[in-house]
């Protein structure tokens, strides 16, 4: 009795009277948990949730706004990091899970790329509407706007009468003609007419800019179909082998080459081939106010004994030693060697050091010794020694990929050899046979390495071809709708950890970055086995992609433990609607 005596009077007898007070409580207590229930249960509907886990829900588009989406290049995110040695133009890519993942839109005037090789001198407008450099640069013969399209005169900063009358003049000292020189790289290229214009005679260079001020210097020259990639020297490697490039230049680049102890200087000469050049045109080379650094640049050059070929006008083009370095030697910078633990070849997130590396292998790959293109491309390298059964491994490769491309051309209807396809990549390059075997067709290849396999993108320089480092699990340096065909063999590999076996990431997020950088009306070309193809097909279909599941070649003996995928991405445009 005295229990139920002290029961507020509404709550005594046999009924429940509710009071204000408890329909608020229910009303929360019910809010509480319908809340829980949404964040714990599985959104069985959410399309992404479908897509990852193999389903064949539609993935939905970015916003207009991220036509041009960068997501380890993006300002908003890269403004907050440190300004020192430019870090913060590096490569920071959001955390897994925090990048947009939905299907980059093209621009709403966007149509097919001009083929090549007129769209090294015209691409359309409309592709990138930005028109910047045009405004800024037009008078120096980089681009101008003239009715549908950009006109891309062939001009530079240092070369506003044309890269062709600029390359003449620098191959009365360089060997730019003579097939002595193959692999190249362009720091800071603008729009990358340099690279453009060497492309016929059989130099293979290698441009790259970062992001910035002027809009999309590297989507140009992409457009343009000629390599280049997104990149940034700062605190980092550059993601190249070393002793890869048969020169470096620098038109105007504005590298400081000899801040922060040399560190850029020493990052060039790692790159640098033994016997190649380096041409620097424009500050600081007898430039008003930069006396100072124009003479430290000489003395750093001349303690890592480069022989100073000419100094003509703005121009200065150096010479690297063909034998070991002559370090270590008294300089007043201080150069000493690295230590023997240094791999050279060590490029994916890897600090500068402010040490010299040291050459191995000098009398076989220095210029002169190495062979001439194209003949460097057949012979097994000798950097291919240095990997376990490496020349047997080359040959069997090479042969391999001319079978391989033969079946894809004659059989899946691949489109190589047209003028539908001009840029390339390989995901997983290995030696570069696929892009030997491809040599003869009208496209450059972009050879990726990823950087936890065996670091096999020396013998890949070493053919006289070009390529970069990169994590599969990690959106790629370039923009949107920059490669024609992107091909990825043992694309499960890519993403796999290489010790443990396990899935770093998943096979929808690698392939939604082919999505991004695939040009509309692109081809990819997938291989796994059956398994894997099997939910790449299905994560095709998620992403709009026209899919055929093949089996491989004939001659493989492998139709029963590997298919390939060959897909071409859908011309879409904004508004889309979901399936």
């Amino acid at each position: 009795m005295g229990l139920l005596s002290s029961l507020p009077s509404h709550r005594r007898g046999g009924g429940w009277q509710w009071s204000f007070l408890d329909v608020v409580w229910a009303v929360f207590l019910l809010a509480v948990v319908v809340f829980l229930a949404l964040v714990f249960t599985p959104r069985r509907g959410d399309p992404l949730s479908v897509a990852r886990s193999g389903g064949a829900a539609a993935v939905p588009p970015c916003s207009a706004t991220e036509v041009d989406l960068l997501p380890c290049e993006d300002p908003r995110r890269s403004s907050r990091l440190s300004r020192e040695m430019n870090y913060y133009r590096e490569r920071h890519c959001p955390a897994r899970g925090e990048a947009p993942a939905c299907l980059v839109p093209p621009p709403g005037g966007y149509r097919v790329p001009v083929p090549w090789p007129e769209s090294l001198h015209k691409i359309w407008h409309d592709n990138m509407p930005y028109g910047k450099i045009a405004e800024r640069k037009g008078h120096q013969g980089w681009m101008k706007h003239e009715g549908s399209y950009f006109i891309f005169p062939g001009g530079g900063t240092m070369f506003p009468d044309g890269a062709e009358q600029y390359i003449e003049k620098l191959s009365q000292y360089v060997p730019l003609k003579t097939g002595v020189l193959r692999t190249g790289l362009d720091m800071g290229c603008g729009v990358a007419s340099f690279g453009g214009f060497l492309l016929k005679e059989n130099i293979m260079t290698l441009s790259f800019a970062p992001r910035d001020s002027h809009k999309s210097q590297i989507q140009f020259s992409l457009e343009r179909g000629i390599p280049a990639f997104l990149l940034m020297l700062g605190t980092r490697r550059l993601p190249f082998p070393a002793q890869s490039f048969d020169f470096v230049h620098c038109s105007r680049c504005l590298i400081p080459f000899t801040a922060y102890n040399g560190s850029y200087l020493i990052e060039v000469d790692r790159l640098l081939r033994p016997g190649g050049y380096l041409i620097i045109s424009g500050p600081p080379v007898r430039w008003k106010k930069q006396e100072k650094e124009w003479n430290e640049l000489q003395v750093m050059a001349g303690a890592l004994c480069y022989k100073l070929i000419t100094v003509d006008g703005n121009t200065a083009i150096w010479k690297k030693p063909a034998e070991a370095s002559c370090l270590p030697n008294q300089n007043e910078f201080g150069l000493d060697l690295c230590s023997t633990d240094d791999d050279p070849d060590e490029a994916w997130y890897f600090k500068l050091k402010k040490c010299v590396s040291k050459v191995s292998m000098v009398e076989e790959i220095a210029i002169g010794s190495i062979q001439r293109w194209p003949d460097r491309l057949s012979k097994p390298p000798a950097r291919a020694s240095l990997i376990n059964n490496g020349v047997n491994l080359f040959e069997v490769d090479s042969q391999k990929w001319v079978r391989r491309v033969s079946y894809y051309k004659k059989s899946l209807g691949v489109k190589l050899g047209t003028t539908h396809i001009r840029n390339v990549m390989d995901m997983n390059a290995f030696f570069g046979g696929f892009a030997t075997a491809i040599v003869s067709d009208p496209v450059w290849v972009m050879n990726v390495v990823p950087a936890r396999k065996p670091l096999t993108l020396g013998v890949i320089y070493d053919r006289g071809l070009i390529g970069v480092y990169h994590d599969w699990c990690e959106p790629f340096s370039t923009y949107p709708r920059t490669y024609d065909l992107i091909h990825a063999d043992a694309i499960d590999s890519l993403i796999s950890d290489p010790i443990s076996g396990t899935s770093r990431c998943d096979i929808f997020d690698v392939m939604l970055e082919m999505d991004r950088i695939l040009r509309p009306e692109g081809t990819a070309v997938i291989r796994g086995s059956p398994d894997v193809i099997d939910k790449a097909a299905q994560v095709a279909q998620s992403i709009r992609w026209n899919a055929q599941v093949h089996d491989s070649e004939p001659e493989s003996g492998g139709s029963g433990t590997e298919k390939i995928l060959v897909a071409t991405k859908t011309f879409w445009k904004l508004p889309l609607t979901s399936q």
